[in-house]
């Protein structure tokens, strides 16, 4: 059996470019822990490769598009192409975003470089313009044929051929497996340049010095090794609509007829096992082929048939609609409504817990002023990491899962030590620390205390107090590369009366930041 894979390079920069809404030519590049991730060609261009750090890839490309890794978000955006493919040839086994395989079409399409041609149209009526195809006897050789394609072209490896072909690639080619980079490191340290190179090895040495992954590559350069591929079964059609005859134009009346169909669609959820945390609901007018109303609903837990219902009442009563007058009366008729899963989880994920959860009239309620207000006007704080207590929270819309975080754990340099502050300001206030004399507090560039705090006072309109117990300081040098660092340091002040305090001193001024009420 042949096998084609289907490459679309720099996937994860196209999604985020494609989220935002963006042109794909513009320089890009996705970042985790300030390390590139990805990048498109327009970055490429200008300096920036994957493992740079971000302060070297934006000095390199200061008009750098930066977007942070989000698997989710490639997996959405791969899959309408998915879909594509599957339309013309069943049995696509999706590798991972931006990497398909499927059995090579080869006498129905005319053969396999036309069969390559027709897909490579089929996705460039999904807007993918950037696709390359690479055909073998296996699956590796023919994603290392479908990297060295042009693009909207086809490599074809003739039958028999998969090892001299792959004998010619240098090492670099196992850079995207799983530790290949490393391994590529050592191999060329070694002095190994190309697969061939690594074939003419013992198996049992390359197993032991560079793990299975390239162990199972060194069995395919000596013609073993190949893997059935695994296809996927297409996703189930799990979208319900209805349409009215005559169409209907009191909202009441749409959101009592769509009883049913709400039933259907988490019904038809459930016999999959899923759930629904994201739909998309549309309404359509009489006479239009597009959807009228348009709008997407998030939930902290999973849609229920009412929770459809009552989504769909607001969104027709809603003045951002555009649909409803007064009364309840729309002033188009509407002769369709249709339900769209967007995000479906496995039901186990949402199972109550042992206590429960949120109350559902809350969670109805929050819903309703969403809906009014919109999407970002009801918020929820969430936990990241951070040196300062203002910059470990963020607020996240209600319903939506949170991405993009910082994370908590270790290490944050300079951060101050649990028990975290009860309440953070929203601006800092100004505030002053004096020691002796009056002598204003201040902290050196070794982070030492100049003299002892002895009175303070937390706002300019507050008196002084003597000072009961004090700790730190812990120093923070943010921005030390430029030309006027920033020198930050933190201190703990209980005063006489008990209270206490997470105060700051930022190059030369003092500011109450938190306090420990």
């Amino acid at each position: 059996m042949r096998v084609m894979a289907v490459w679309c390079p720099d996937w994860p920069v196209v999604a985020a470019l494609a989220e935002e809404g963006l042109p794909t030519h513009l320089p890009a590049a996705v970042f985790s822990a300030n390390v590139v991730q990805a990048c498109n060609a327009g970055a490429r261009a200008a300096g920036v490769r994957r493992g740079m750090r971000r302060r070297d890839a934006q000095s390199r490309c200061p008009e750098l598009q930066v977007h942070p890794v989000n698997p989710d978000r490639d997996a959405r955006a791969f899959e309408p192409v998915l879909a594509a493919v599957e339309e013309l040839r069943p049995g696509v086994a999706p590798l991972r975003p931006g990497l398909l395989a499927l059995r090579a079409p080869a006498r129905f399409h005319g053969g396999e470089a036309s069969g390559a041609a027709l897909l490579a149209e089929r996705l460039v009526g999904v807007g993918v313009w950037d696709c390359r195809f690479g055909i073998a006897d296996e699956l590796f050789t023919a994603e290392q044929a479908a990297r060295r394609a042009e693009r909207q072209d086809c490599r074809v490896v003739d039958p028999g051929e998969s090892v001299p072909f792959l004998r010619s690639l240098p090492v670099a080619a196992l850079e995207d497996a799983p530790g290949g980079r490393e391994a590529v490191s050592l191999m060329k340290r070694l002095g190994l340049r190309t697969l061939g190179d690594l074939g003419d090895l013992a198996a049992t040495d390359v197993r032991d010095r560079f793990g299975p992954q390239v162990a199972w590559v060194h069995r395919v350069v000596g013609g073993d090794g190949a893997v059935p591929l695994g296809t996927r079964t297409p996703p189930p059609e799990l979208a319900c609509h209805v349409d009215f005859e005559p169409p209907l134009d009191n909202a009441e009346t749409i959101s009592f007829s769509v009883r049913q169909t709400a039933d259907r669609f988490v019904a038809g959820l459930a016999r999959q096992g899923l759930v629904c945390t994201e739909v998309l609901v549309e309404a359509r007018c009489e006479g239009e082929a597009e959807p009228a109303s348009s709008q997407l609903w998030l939930h902290p837990r999973w849609f229920t048939a009412a929770d459809l219902v009552d989504r769909l009442h607001w969104q027709l009563q809603g003045a951002m609609a555009g649909l409803a007058g007064r009364g309840g009366d729309v002033r188009t008729p509407v002769d369709r409504v249709r339900f769209e899963p967007v995000t479906a989880v496995p039901d186990a994920v949402h199972a109550d817990g042992l206590w429960g959860g949120t109350d559902e009239r809350v969670e109805r309620g929050i819903a309703r002023v969403q809906g009014m207000l919109g999407h970002e006007a009801v918020v929820r704080p969430v936990l990241q990491g951070g040196r300062a207590p203002r910059d470990r929270q963020t607020l996240v819309p209600w319903g939506e899962r949170p991405t993009g975080l910082r994370p908590t754990g270790p290490p944050w340099p300079g951060s101050i030590p649990p028990p975290a502050p009860v309440r953070v300001l929203a601006s800092p206030w100004a505030a002053e620390v004096v020691g002796t004399g009056g002598r204003a507090v201040a902290v050196d560039e070794r982070g030492a205390v100049t003299c002892p705090p002895e009175r303070f006072r937390t706002a300019p309109g507050d008196g002084w107090q003597p000072v009961g117990a004090w700790a730190g300081p812990w120093p923070v040098e943010e921005l030390w590369w430029e030309s006027t660092p920033r020198r930050v340091a933190r201190f703990q002040v209980v005063g006489v009366d008990g209270r206490a305090w997470l105060m700051t001193w930022d190059s030369g001024v003092w500011f109450t930041e938190a306090a420990y009420d």
